[in-house]
């Protein structure tokens, strides 16, 4: 498998784990009505043209944007071994080659399905030109949405799921994410503050906060079920009231009561560190609170997006990367 310590300066890394058997993501991948549920940034539809999957064979489709503008695709599949391996060249259409090469693989672990991908590109400018252009676009929702489609065919759960890769050791990432003292500089929504009223994060203890900005002032119970250093951290979350008592989500006319966050820390190399955070309705949900909170996957992502760019921030050496002590909110 590549990781990222061996990868060549023109190519990206990417690794995914897929809570369902290797058969279930090479069906996602491979039967284009599966593939119509999750491929492309949120927001994105794609209609399949023909798919002709064989060494030599190609796949035509669409990607209807949000914005209503179609991007027109002929990939081009070099190796294709069942259950194991496919090789395409991306982002040609019948006027333009392809932008570049990818190689995907597919292996069982523990139970779960290890993807690896590698995108190569011409020159190492052209892959960090590519990189770049993928975060902005949003382009890396695309594997967090084949995570939602997998859980909801496989499993019958509905999800949200998202990954961020920090560059930063893993203890040190979760860390962040333990200590409610760093927690509180980075988690909040970009342009409001977080403060503790209970800062306790432990198996079996809650926190108690408060998200204050412009538009009002959220409180938010933490029930922790989990704290595994430096590999999980399990936790349900509720919006109360000041005295803890259930209070409507802000601005949502139907929304879960409780939702269940499991946070994965995942060590792709000595100082990188894959985050994935996965949130579902727990207890009990009516339908048309679990069809709101699907219908909010866009903005959850725009969401914990910020919050990253925040943290990532805060975890870099050369930035306001220095993690230091605060004082307790109490």
């Amino acid at each position: 498998m590549a990781t990222r310590s061996n990868v060549n300066a023109n190519e990206i890394a990417l690794t995914r784990l897929y809570d369902a058997p290797v058969q279930a993501v090479w069906d996602a991948w491979t039967i284009p009505e599966q593939v119509a549920q999750w491929w492309g940034p949120r927001g994105f539809t794609i209609t399949t043209h023909s798919k002709d999957l064989r060494a030599g064979g190609t796949w035509r489709y669409t990607m209807h944007g949000p914005d209503g503008v179609d991007y027109p695709n002929v990939t081009t599949y070099l190796v294709v071994e069942p259950h194991r391996m496919l090789v395409y060249d991306h982002g040609a259409t019948d006027d333009r080659p392809p932008l570049f090469r990818v190689t995907v693989t597919f292996s069982e672990q523990h139970g779960q399905t290890r993807m690896d991908m590698i995108f190569a590109l011409a020159t190492p400018e052209a892959a960090r030109a590519t990189a770049k252009f993928i975060r902005q676009v949003g382009g890396n929702a695309t594997w967090d949405r084949l995570a939602e489609h997998l859980a909801r065919a496989h499993a019958g759960t509905q999800c949200f799921v998202i990954n961020r890769t920090f560059d930063a050791p893993i203890a040190r990432v979760f860390e962040m994410w333990a200590t409610p003292e760093h927690l509180a500089r980075w988690l909040a929504p970009v342009g409001t503050t977080m403060r503790f009223l209970r800062p306790e994060i432990a198996p079996g203890k809650s926190a108690f906060f408060v998200i204050e900005g412009e538009h009002g002032t959220m409180h938010v119970r933490a029930d922790y079920l989990i704290v595994e250093a430096p590999h999980r951290i399990v936790y349900t979350q509720q919006f109360v009231d000041e005295r803890e008592q259930l209070a409507p989500a802000p601005g949502a006319s139907a929304w879960p009561p409780t939702l269940r966050n499991t946070v994965l820390f995942a060590e792709e190399s000595p100082d990188q560190t894959r985050v994935t955070v996965m949130t579902e309705p727990h207890g009990e949900a009516t339908a048309a609170e679990v069809e709101a909170f699907v219908h909010e996957r866009s903005g959850m992502t725009l969401g914990w997006t910020g919050s990253f760019d925040a943290l990532e921030t805060l975890l870099d050496p050369a930035g306001d990367g220095s993690v230091t002590t605060l004082p307790r909110s109490n």
